[in-house]
């Protein structure tokens, strides 16, 4: 009937539904919290009391040190910006050692930030998550995340690093003021603290052979692009490297299992 009026299509309906898994937005970041409490958090912060500790060698208040942990959310970069402010180097070249540094991050956001995005997601939300994302976010993100209904993704990604934040404050600013306790060699043992958890987090979440693949010729090439790649591209050119050679092995091995 022309004048009748057309009922919504119930695949469209769906399709527009929130998949939350039962749970709130709320409840999803909630969520996040908890499962960052429960290790991750405690790592990350543990491996960042050493930078309190440089922002005061290099004449910086313990404001400006839990400021650089909030902004530049990077263990080596905050080391990098401190350890070149103390050796008076030019701002230039510090803004430009800091860049390079964090060209590592690239190929993190690229991978994780799919997995966030809904169709309804704004840019100013996909910019926050971008930020938010360092090193333990994100191995601990490409193991948890998928896990999470899409349309509770966002807020638990959110709710996981807020205490992660949390946690790396407090310790910069606790690392500030114990920089007359802690020994040197302490300091750069519990900044390492970090590279390793990252490792054993990879190791933890390899469950194909490409993945294997990809962690055993990253560290069999680590100290080749350390010694030969331009300095602050090392990383990326090894992980590109690495991921590479992984890709060729496993369709290779593929080839053969179909032939």
């Amino acid at each position: 009937m022309s004048g009748a009026q057309s009922l919504p299509d119930p695949a469209m309906m769906a399709e527009d539904a929130d998949d939350l898994g039962g749970r709130s937005r709320s409840g999803w970041f909630t969520e996040g919290m908890r499962q960052a409490m429960s290790g991750p958090m405690l790592v990350v912060a543990v491996s960042l009391l050493s930078v309190g500790g440089l922002a005061r060698d290099a004449g910086f208040s313990v404001e400006i040190a839990v400021a650089s942990t909030i902004l530049l959310w990077a263990g080596p970069a905050q080391v990098l910006f401190f350890g070149a402010v103390a050796a008076k180097t030019s701002w230039p070249i510090i803004a430009l050692t800091i860049s390079l540094s964090s060209v590592r991050f690239v190929p993190m956001v690229v991978s994780l930030l799919p997995m966030l995005r809904t169709k309804r997601t704004s840019l100013p939300t996909l910019m926050l998550a971008a930020h938010c994302i360092a090193v333990t976010v994100w191995a601990e993100g490409m193991r948890r995340i998928p896990l999470v209904p899409r349309d509770g993704r966002m807020a638990f990604f959110f709710g996981f690093s807020l205490i992660c934040f949390v946690g790396t404050s407090i310790s910069t600013a606790v690392g500030f003021l114990l920089i007359g306790e802690l020994p040197r060699p302490l300091a750069a043992g519990l900044l390492f603290m970090t590279p390793i958890y990252f490792i054993a987090t990879l190791t933890r979440n390899a469950k194909r052979p490409i993945d294997a693949w990809a962690l055993v010729l990253g560290l069999a090439a680590a100290p080749l692009t350390e010694a030969f790649a331009p300095r602050g591209l090392d990383l990326m050119v090894l992980g590109l490297t690495a991921g590479t050679g992984a890709w060729l092995i496993q369709r290779h091995l593929d080839a053969r299992m179909r032939a």
